[in-house]
């Protein structure tokens, strides 16, 4: 832990924060936070208590009622500094991010450039919280709709992407006017409550109140506090299917507002007509990067038949030269999985694809020995399988890549790649322009996210991010994904003297 002391992190982790004064938890049950690089222990820290989670929500809810009243760019200002501060940060909170998650330096130190990309995005938006003005029927009579805040966002974010997708919630809900609630994964609580240091600076120069930015320490006991919470307006979940489905349940049954992004079985379609080495690099990045492990990892690749072989083959080699192996080291190209379970997941998944009639051909192990004390590295694996293959249809987050073969048109592929259940981010690597255009219209690509000529990762902050079908349908970051953190109104202001109907309809007395 002493070279995270610049982040403020001590062996023990405070269990809950309402920004500025951490709270000495009362809760009991201890947790040990291990990297996966080395099996070391980053800190320990306790559940939170039910008595913290009353004193910090309601630390938030009494800060969104003063911070709505700033006006959206003074806001905007607060997010900037937010930024700065991140700048100032991004090495060493990069590293920290490697180090608890497992993923590449260049990936962590992209992960904190990501949240000061999004800080430089609500600063915009602070200034373009726009309504629109409508004609009214009635004479004398002025029709427009203004965004107001909605008061208190939960955020509850997923491990392999500890800080960004925090920031995606909490920044662009700062700009709206609402104050968060941030529930970390219990898998990488240190990178969260480092952030939630890095805060302090600007919350205390801005005489800020403390609960505006909150951080809670737990597990699914404090997860259902959140979202059963009728104080807490919005749910915004990043995680499993199952989880969303949990959490969209709960917070349904008392008519609160969700934002889900949830699981990811994406794949890259490879035509007749595709640039096979630039589809090449796409691949490998989208199936190795973060070790399978994020919501838009490619899974399926779907080649046609005539490149089928030659695809396969170019695969195998780019995926020997894979070097494996301590994140933090440069050289490396991929790091562990999280944790054990992880790489159980990764092997059981294997397990079920060979019983389904399905080929293994490349992978398929855990690495022992020196470098590899933690148990959770693997060789990303390169499989043979049929669409129908039930663990072919299901999120293994780990780097296996299953090769689907196809033939025909592109009807074809496109139909696979639609046929399951989740929705997030797709692809296809064709230079014919017909096919191109098919796959981006209504009869193409299902997802919340359609690609052509790259891969299905690496979104960019300045789209709206998420996924149809059991992806949740939820939209973050960019375009007008902020009007999800806002109550919309409609106004109509009668200037005249009298007082006409609409629709015509006539009431004197």
């Amino acid at each position: 832990m002493e070279k995270w002391t610049a982040l403020g992190l001590t062996n023990t982790l405070p269990s809950g924060s309402t920004g500025i004064n951490h709270l000495i938890s009362t809760g009991t049950a201890s947790h040990t936070d291990f990297s996966p690089v080395d099996n070391q222990v980053i800190a320990t820290w306790n559940e939170l208590s039910s008595q913290d989670y009353e004193s910090i929500a309601t630390a938030a809810v009494d800060a969104s009622h003063i911070w709505r009243t700033w006006p959206a760019p003074k806001r905007g200002e607060i997010v900037r500094q937010i930024g700065e501060e991140l700048r100032k940060n991004k090495q060493i909170l990069g590293e920290l991010v490697s180090y608890e998650m497992g993923k590449s330096l260049q990936e962590g130190l992209g992960e904190v450039q990501e949240m000061i990309d999004i800080c430089d995005f609500a600063v915009g938006l602070s200034r373009q919280l726009h309504g629109l003005t409508m004609h009214s029927e009635r004479p004398e009579h002025r029709m427009y709709e203004q965004w107001h805040p909605l008061g208190v966002v939960g955020i509850i974010s997923a491990f392999n992407f500890p800080v960004a997708v925090w920031s995606w919630n909490a920044m662009i809900a700062a700009v709206c006017g609402n104050a968060s609630i941030w529930k970390p994964s219990e898998k990488t609580p240190a990178t969260a409550q480092a952030v939630q240091n890095i805060l302090k600076s600007v919350l205390i120069n801005n005489q800020l109140p403390e609960g505006l930015f909150c951080i809670i320490q737990g597990g699914k006991a404090v997860g259902e506090w959140l979202c059963n919470d009728s104080r807490i307006a919005l749910i915004s979940a990043t995680g499993s299917i199952r989880m969303g489905k949990e959490v969209a349940q709960t917070v349904a049954k008392r008519l609160g507002k969700t934002l889900l992004e949830l699981g990811g079985n994406n794949a890259i379609i490879i035509s007749p007509n595709a640039n096979l080495d630039m589809a090449l690099r796409a691949v490998v990045f989208g199936a190795v990067g973060t070790a399978g492990q994020r919501c838009t990892s490619t899974r399926r690749l779907i080649i046609h038949e005539s490149q089928y072989e030659q695809m396969k083959s170019k695969l195998i080699k780019a995926y020997e030269q894979i070097k494996i192996g301590d994140p933090l080291n440069s050289d490396n190209h991929v790091g562990p999985l999280i944790d054990n379970i992880a790489v159980n997941s990764y092997q059981n998944a294997l397990e079920h694809l060979v019983k389904e009639g399905g080929k293994i051909i490349y992978g398929n192990e855990v690495l022992q020995g020196p470098g590899y004390e933690s148990g959770c590295y693997v060789r990303p694996s390169i499989c043979e399988a049929q669409p129908h293959f039930n663990i072919v249809q299901e999120e293994t987050f780990a780097p296996i890549l299953y090769l689907l073969k196809y033939s025909g048109d592109i009807h074809k592929a496109i139909a696979i790649q639609n046929g399951v259940k989740q929705g997030l981010s797709s692809a296809i690597f064709t230079e014919n322009i017909r096919e191109s255009e098919l796959y981006l219209s209504a009869l193409g690509s299902d997802c919340g996210i359609a690609n052509v000529n790259i891969g299905t990762s690496g979104a960019e902050i300045g789209g709206a991010f998420g996924g149809e079908k059991e992806t949740g349908g939820g939209r973050e970051s960019g375009s007008d994904a902020w009007k999800a953190y806002m109550r919309r109104q409609t106004n109509t202001i009668n200037y005249g003297n009298s007082l006409p109907l609409a629709q015509g309809i006539k009431f004197d007395f």
